[in-house]
């Protein structure tokens, strides 16, 4: 494979690392910065928000060659890392988790296109696997590496650190990704065109609101574990690890399962997330149950991923490159519903065990929204209805 995949590997590890960085400091970031633990889960609130813009830069950058767009978009990821390590304050922290989102979306849906141009059509789908390879890593490893790091050093330093590996990433692409000097033909008015079917909007409501209830819980995951359940601050990294691992088993095996059967695989991990965010609520005081379920929610949480993109993508037209980027940011969205009622929640009753339970109401809102969507594919042409099912 070539080098460049791993340029953009390395980008992908350091965005997904970002992403998710911020939930394992959050007891940190409320006594540095003297605020409470709620408006500390702001920090992560901030993040998708800008995730939801990401498609705004996409359509502005829809235009340039896409090495120059790689450049671009991992030089803003950079210097919004370090404005947060540098932050004097809560509020310019919040402002750069904002600044630095924007160039999440964008990343992934670009990044994927330069790995296909890197080999040949035989080769593409190991090379874009390649590349979301650093995303799955930074699931397993990201987050609990981070909260070692802050819990060494300071919230700080596991800003640095990712700005270092993004920097890393940045200069790799400058040196080893080729020009590309193809421009994409598709005007910024034809780019537009899917989102004027109304099934893509509701396909892109579910995934905001079925994959926004698991982060109303997992925002304040941290102080959970350690004020409910009774785990010492450094058990927050190994507890992460099991959440992260089970990211990655539930990433893979929900996109094989989601290949056979895409409606039922949909549906069956977002009644799992569900009933795992009751029992969450309710045994959230004991370690021993609540370890297994970490494990289920990651699981069942980001299993979700593969299947509502797919669903997504069969809504909408193939024309335009930012149905994908769309998705990202209704994945954005929902982080920010789900990171604001968390918040909403734990201020009006001081219950962590609260939260699971307006997390699970909210992915049941998901499930009927998902369910008004198949319903909606089924009113369409015959032949679209059996793709859907399928």
């Amino acid at each position: 494979m070539p080098l460049a995949l791993f340029a953009l590997a390395i980008g992908a590890f350091a965005i997904g690392t970002t992403e998710f960085l911020t939930n394992g400091l959050l007891s940190q970031l409320s006594t540095d910065l003297g605020v409470t633990i709620p408006q500390a889960g702001l920090v992560t609130t901030a993040y998708a928000v800008g995730q939801m813009c990401g498609p705004i830069l996409a359509f502005i950058l829809l235009k340039l060659p896409t090495k120059r767009v790689l450049i671009i978009l991992m030089a803003i990821f950079s210097i919004g890392n370090l404005m947060a390590a540098l932050s004097p304050g809560f509020e310019f922290l919040l402002a750069s988790r904002f600044a630095t989102a924007w160039s999440h979306t964008a990343f992934f849906g670009v990044a994927s296109v330069a790995a296909s141009k890197l080999v040949t059509k035989k080769k593409q789908a190991s090379a874009i696997a390649l590349v979301f390879t650093g995303l799955t890593v930074a699931m397993l490893l990201g987050m609990p590496l981070g909260a070692l790091i802050g819990q060494a050093w300071g919230w700080r330093s596991a800003f640095l650190i990712v700005t270092l590996i993004s920097v890393i990433s940045l200069v790799g692409i400058m040196v080893l990704v080729p020009q590309d000097r193809d421009v994409i033909t598709l005007s910024h008015r034809e780019s537009l065109k899917p989102f004027k079917n109304i099934r893509l909007w509701i396909a892109l409501s579910a995934t905001a609101i079925g994959f926004g209830g698991l982060f109303a819980s997992f925002t304040y995951i941290e102080p959970l574990l350690t004020e409910v359940s009774g785990f010492d601050n450094t058990d927050v990294i190994w507890l992460l690890g099991i959440y992260g691992a089970g990211l990655v088993v539930g990433n893979s095996v929900a996109g094989k399962a989601a290949d056979r059967a895409l409606v039922p695989t949909t549906v069956t991990l977002l009644i799992i997330l569900t009933l795992a965010l009751f029992a969450l609520a309710f045994s959230a005081s004991n370690p021993i149950i609540v370890i297994p379920l970490l494990f289920i929610l990651g699981a069942s949480g980001f299993g979700l991923l593969t299947p509502l993109q797919t669903f997504v993508l069969r809504f909408a037209s193939s024309a335009s490159p930012l149905i994908g980027t769309a998705n990202t940011a209704a994945l954005g969205a929902g982080i920010t519903i789900g990171s604001l009622l968390g918040g909403i929640v734990l201020t009006a009753s001081s219950s962590y065990q609260a939260i699971n339970l307006a997390a699970a109401a909210m992915t049941i809102l998901g499930l009927i929204v998902y369910g008004i969507a198949v319903s909606l594919s089924k009113q369409s042409s015959t032949t679209q209805s059996k793709d859907f099912m399928q």
